[in-house]
């Protein structure tokens, strides 16, 4: 029950002193007190040595996780002033750790021209959710320290010691366990990325980390000692993350400059490839922005704009209109700006806010890639291409999206040659590929209404090896088949989903015959490898020759066989040879009989082997009989020329 309370005078009004606001409430300055909050404390000390480095007053930083939980972060940059503050009775260290919104940050002819700090809280918030803290300032070789707790000094900043490096500042803190509860540790994982992202951000500097064995992990492979130095910078970071990817062009995109009106600049890397899985990246003074902001609306639009000129230039007219999530589906980028008070979403700093760097890193990208893209034609056309590509694809998946695909319970739309069978089960059901309308006829006739369909082809399909995704999705025989087999292809194929138990490769006992099911084998092996594996490919045994003597037919499939049937006829005997032109001349019963009758027909069933050696041998067969390489193609005849070969496909 809430007790109503009839006066409010003056002295209800709390007002918090120094840091107290911090530990009431922390939520406002990291974001909570979370895994997240917690390694936020080590992101702003990170922050402030890598302000020095940015600044040109460091070159090395050093990050040690000790045993004992607590954080240990150095720089050999100038150190924080010791001096005593001219407003306050303090030195400037004390200032700086136990005041909220002090720093060097705040003049616009200060001592930094661009940094990540922005609001003068991050030492002093650290410092008020920290147990325990010790700050050491290395000036002229002397050491000078101060310890605190819960953001109040221990002792008066005192000398003590000397120190190899002339200059610098060690911070080491234990976050406080009344804050953060005492589950929480920092992760040796989290923090030795953040320091990769920092030496890949800026080329000169030098990160040392080290962190106690027993921190870490076998399975997450972090090394107990390190030293982090990338001379390419983001262009590493991104080759480094991309090693596994089909790029589509060779070298990485990268790029620097400077914004107009001196207010800031921009460094940025990108690579298109082939794979679906994007790595994208952004940052503001070295600070990690995961939810993006305008510096990254701004590197978007910068290159989307550069690539439609470029598209208008070579009279590209698909790509002239392409969007940004057509241009970036399959691209990875860093990019990175550095600029003057920068404003961000919160004290957490995931998303730059500050308006102005979209406009100008717009422009900026848009004149350093437009001037790439001319300068690198090669690398141009291949983007272009790409793109287009995807663009032609994404259309006809849009297009085959719309169409409905059957079920147990649910029509679809049907290529119009397809003869489907009246079964609304998988189970038992056949589909006939057969080639041309002729032999379509014939096998429309003469199948099982009820179990059996048929889709004739017109002609020879395309040879999908020699093929990208676009042209495959836009050849029209290609699109009818996959329409009725209904399990779509590639990564996106589903065993579910293919509407009959077995698929028949059904083509004339020639040599043309022979080309469209090798096309066909072919098609299904790249598209669809895992039809094949289930066992539900199958090819047709049609015959070649009709063989009659009196009251005796048979049916064969070569001149073999055609051969030892005639000789077994006595010498007198009157024997008619008749040679089908195609499945098409033969009539309706003779096909049934031969090829289609479940009961007297013979069928081959397609495989690949098992084995991964027998499989790329299997792979690279095709790979030579059907790829864009006719040397290959002729090696494999002159070397096989005359020899009957046994294919395992």
């Amino acid at each position: 029950m809430v007790t109503k309370k009839n006066n409010y005078s003056a002295k209800d009004i709390e007002v918090l002193e120094g840091l107290s606001p911090v530990r009431k409430r922390p939520g406002m300055y990291i974001g909570g007190t979370d895994e997240t909050a917690y390694h936020h404390l080590a992101n702003e000390i990170i922050d402030n040595c890598m302000d020095e480095v940015v600044a040109g007053e460091a070159s090395e930083i050093t990050i040690i996780l000790n045993k004992n939980g607590s954080l240990t972060v150095m720089d050999n940059g100038r150190g924080i002033p010791i001096d005593k503050h001219p407003k306050k009775n303090k030195s400037a260290l004390e200032v700086v750790m136990t005041t909220l919104h002090s720093g060097g940050k705040f003049k616009e002819d200060g001592v930094y021209t661009t940094s990540a700090g922005l609001h003068g809280v991050g030492l002093s918030v650290v410092n008020a959710l920290s147990s325990k803290m010790k700050v050491e300032v290395f000036k002229k070789k002397k050491i000078h320290f101060q310890e605190y707790s819960r953001g109040k000094p221990l002792n008066k900043l005192v000398q003590k010691g000397t120190y190899p490096s002339p200059h610098g500042t060690r911070v080491t803190f234990l976050p406080d366990d009344q804050i953060f509860g005492k589950d929480l540790k920092f992760l040796p994982i989290k923090i030795y990325e953040t320091c990769r992202n920092k030496a890949f951000l800026f080329k000169g500097v030098k990160i040392h980390w080290e962190c106690d064995k027993s921190l870490l992990s076998r399975k997450e492979n972090i090394p107990n000692k390190d030293t982090l130095f990338y001379p390419e910078g983001l262009e590493q970071y991104l080759k480094s993350e991309l090693s596994n990817a089909k790029k589509v062009h060779d070298k990485i995109c990268s790029l620097k400059g400077d914004f107009q009106d001196k207010k800031g600049k921009v460094e940025l890397v990108i690579q298109w490839h082939d794979n679906k899985n994007n790595f994208t990246k952004s940052f503001a003074n070295t600070v990690p922005t995961s939810n993006g902001g305008t510096h990254e609306s701004g590197f978007r639009g910068g290159v989307a704009k550069a690539i439609r000129k470029y598209a208008k230039l070579k009279n590209n007219k698909t790509v002239i209109k392409a969007s940004q999530e057509d241009i970036f589906s399959h691209a990875s980028y860093i990019v990175s700006v550095f600029i003057g008070n920068p404003e961000f979403e919160g004290q957490t700093k995931n998303k730059l806010s500050s308006f102005f760097v979209l406009k100008y890193c717009d422009q900026s990208v848009s004149i350093l890639f437009e001037d790439w893209l001319n300068r690198n034609s090669k690398a141009a056309k291949s983007i272009l291409t790409f793109i287009e590509e995807k663009i032609r694809e994404r259309n006809l998946y849009e297009l085959n999206d719309n169409v409905e695909r059957q079920t147990s319970f649910r029509k679809i739309r049907l290529p119009g040659k397809l003869a489907d069978c009246a079964s609304d089960k998988t189970e038992g059901t056949e589909l006939f590929i057969v080639e041309g309308d002729s032999a379509g006829g014939s096998a429309k006739q003469a199948r099982d209404r009820y179990t059996q369909a048929i889709l004739p082809l017109r002609g020879k399909i395309l040879n999908v090896k020699n093929s990208n995704t676009a042209k495959i999705l836009a050849n029209n025989e290609i699109g009818n088949l996959l329409q009725a087999l209904g399990c779509q292809r590639g990564n996106k194929y589903t065993r579910k989903d293919l509407r009959y138990e077995k698929i028949i490769i059904m083509t004339d006992a020639d040599v043309d015959g022979d080309h469209i099911s090798t096309l066909l084998l072919t098609f299904f092996f790249i598209e669809m490898p895992e039809l094949i594996k289930d066992g539900r490919l199958f090819m047709a045994v049609p015959p070649l020759y009709k063989i009659s003597s009196g009251a005796q037919t048979f049916y064969v499939r070569d001149d073999k066989a055609k051969d030892k049937i005639v000789k077994s006829f006595k010498k007198n005997a009157k024997v008619e040879i008749g040679r089908f032109k195609g499945l098409g001349e033969m009539m309706p019963a003779q096909l049934k009989e031969t090829t289609m009758n479940k009961e007297t027909r013979n069928l081959i069933k397609v495989s690949v082997p098992t084995d991964k050696t027998k499989y790329k041998v299997t792979s690279k067969l095709i790979n030579d009989l059907m790829g864009k390489d006719a040397d290959l193609r002729l090696k494999f005849i002159s070397e096989n020329a005359g020899k009957i070969l046994n294919l395992d496909i």
